[in-house]
């Protein structure tokens, strides 16, 4: 299979990633996690995209999926949706860089009834070589914008 020429910026996300984060947030106790990625090229002008979390005990703590998509090599847009009841269209600027890219996206949030608010996240995703790192913040439950995640992954494979 080709990759799709317009996803020649993100190609070095191919493949599985891992790495340990830490979060925290003004509602609850800081944490600590590891972390694992996966981006599949699919034969289209996106990418796949799963992301799976666990306690340092291993017990499962989060996960969730999508498509990231690049607009004419200069902006992203990541199409997620998480079990957890909310679903972020997150937009940005792609800067390609000598070995990787940085994307500053925020996003969109559309939660189910049932679902924590959360109002707006902003990610921010950073390939240099062969590490992977992203944080996140978001405003949720009431809460102006806080940061919230940061993880260092590597690829594995």
């Amino acid at each position: 299979m080709t990759l799709h020429p317009g996803l020649e910026s993100v190609s070095g996300l191919l493949g599985t990633w891992r790495g340990e984060g830490h979060g925290e947030y003004p509602t609850i106790e800081p944490f600590d996690y590891a972390e694992e990625v996966t981006f599949t090229d699919v034969g289209k002008p996106f990418l796949h995209y799963v992301q799976k979390t666990w306690s340092p005990a291993g017990a499962p703590m989060h996960t969730e999926t999508g498509y990231l998509r690049i607009v004419d090599a200069s902006q992203v847009e990541f199409v997620l949706a998480q079990p957890t009841g909310q679903t972020e269209l997150a937009e940005g600027p792609l800067t390609v860089t000598a070995d990787g890219f940085t994307c500053e996206l925020r996003s969109q949030v559309n939660c189910a009834s049932s679902a924590k608010h959360v109002e707006s996240t902003t990610r921010r995703i950073e390939l240099s070589a062969d590490a992977l790192t992203t944080s996140f913040a978001m405003a949720a439950v009431g809460v102006p914008m806080r940061h919230h995640l940061a993880s260092q992954m590597h690829r594995i494979g």
